[in-house]
């Protein structure tokens, strides 16, 4: 069996559902500390054929406060106007606008709660199935060390393989999860690139960039093309 685990993510890219759908078990680390001035509250979509940022707001946001325990702003309405604004004219914005407005409008707040609300959206919308779970629902010392968690993680879950996104080569050493009889291997998203209009293709972007200028077929196949090591 194998087990991912990655904190959760507003509308990451499309690497992040690749490991997702990679695994059989999928793991939301919610009980971590928040990165502030990283990707779990903000990502890129295409404006004008560049990259733009969208961010929500999270109120008192701290890189000592557990993702779990804080919240976002409210009103995101400027979010789902600069989204519409911007994908209008893209050939699935009718079908995927509602899967996005639908988040960006909920009265969740929960930070952990509304970005893995907007993972399970997209895997919903895809018809695909995803077993998750939270690591705050686990039984495990929070005091570990970084790679401890995750043993004790695929303990909990009697998962025998683990995989992680591509950049935890530098984290975590294949002999070190061996001895731990749990098998380790990393995700690389693969030479993935798609039609965006009129302009030149720009790669990692927003899931929500891929599931406007692609059909649910299309998006399943992108899912696929990624590299094991």
């Amino acid at each position: 069996m194998i087990l991912a685990v990655m904190q959760p993510y507003l509308f990451p890219y499309l690497g992040y559902y690749q490991l997702a759908y990679h695994s059989d078990k999928f793991i939301f680390y919610d009980d971590v500390n928040f990165i502030k001035g990283g990707y779990i509250n903000r990502n890129n979509i295409l404006t004008n054929g560049q990259k733009q940022l969208f961010t929500v707001p999270v109120e008192k946001a701290s890189s000592f406060t557990k993702i779990n325990e804080l919240h976002f702003a409210a009103n995101r309405k400027k979010v789902i106007k600069t989204i519409e604004q911007n994908y209008r004219k893209a050939p699935h914005f009718e079908a995927v606008m509602p899967v996005i407005s639908q988040i960006f409008a909920s009265k969740e707040t929960q930070v952990a709660q509304l970005c893995s609300n907007s993972v399970l959206a997209v895997f919903n919308y895809l018809a695909i199935e995803l077993d998750y779970s939270f690591s705050s629902e686990l039984d495990y010392d929070k005091s570990a060390s970084a790679a401890e968690k995750l043993y004790a993680m695929c303990s909990l879950n009697n998962a025998d393989k683990y995989c992680n996104m591509k950049n935890g080569e530098v984290l975590y050493k294949k002999e070190q999860f061996k001895a731990n009889n749990i098998e380790l291997s990393f995700l690389e998203m693969g030479d993935v690139a798609y039609h965006q209009g009129k302009h030149e293709f720009v790669s990692h972007l927003s899931i929500i960039d891929v599931l406007m200028w692609n059909s649910i077929d299309e998006v399943k196949s992108l899912l696929q093309k990624y590299v094991i090591s």
